[in-house]
């Protein structure tokens, strides 16, 4: 993946509050921004799967060992975020974790690792369990591990 520090272009958020959350992530290299609303936060970059552009956004994570864990709740909507569905094509991603970047591959859990890791989940963020309610659309758990093994 092209990556901001190959120089290439990335276009944020344009939701405001996430942008807001993205810029000053970005601006203070992770000191201000890696905790919203009390839960971690990480920025993942994906590459637009009809414009090959670079898109940038800042999630809830958790952990699980070295993996990383996302959840594309898009807030119990019937359709998941675009983020999600550039990595379902593409998924290799760069992830801002505080000051640290790097190159990763994402997957969607499987039907056996996502009881457990949704349980990860929604102890950092319990309004999850809210918005698979809300939606007849499975929510998946989006496992991140880095590049480099």
């Amino acid at each position: 993946m092209g990556t901001p520090d190959d120089g290439e272009n990335v276009t944020d958020s344009p939701t405001g509050w996430v942008l807001k959350h993205v810029r000053e992530y970005v601006e203070t290299d992770g000191e201000k921004g890696a905790r919203k609303w009390g839960s971690p936060s990480l920025l993942i970059t994906t590459r637009g799967r009809r414009t090959g552009t670079l898109r940038r956004t800042a999630l809830f994570y958790g952990t699980d060992g070295d993996r990383y864990l996302v959840v594309p709740s898009n807030g119990g909507a019937a359709k998941p975020p675009a983020w999600y569905l550039n990595l379902i094509d593409d998924p290799k991603v760069r992830i801002q974790v505080g000051a640290e970047k790097f190159d990763a591959v994402a997957r969607v859990a499987t039907a056996e690792e996502k009881p457990r890791l949704w349980k990860i989940m929604t102890g950092i963020y319990p309004t999850y369990d809210t918005y698979q309610r809300k939606t007849k659309r499975e929510i998946p758990v989006v496992i991140i591990e880095r590049a480099d093994g």
